[in-house]
C-alpha cells in the first residue's frame, strides 16, 4: 500500500532526511515518488501525522 503526504504536512524535512530511498522530494508540501518501497520510516518521524497509508 503506498504513502501519501497530507495538507497536514509542514515541510519540516523530518521525512526527507530520514528516507533511505529519497523517494520524497520538496515541493509546497512534501511530495512521495514512485521510488518509494513503503518501508514506513516516514510516518514514524513525521511529527504532524501528515503521512497516511493511502
Amino acid at each position: 500500500m503506498a504513502y501519501k503526504i497530507t495538507d497536514e504536512c509542514t515541510a519540516c524535512g523530518a521525512c526527507k532526511e530520514e528516507c533511505p530511498v529519497e523517494a520524497i522530494k520538496e515541493g509546497d508540501i512534501y511530495v512521495i515518488t514512485d521510488e518509494c518501497t513503503e518501508c514506513g520510516t516516514c510516518v514514524e518521524v513525521c511529527p504532524t501525522g501528515a503521512i497516511l497509508e493511502g
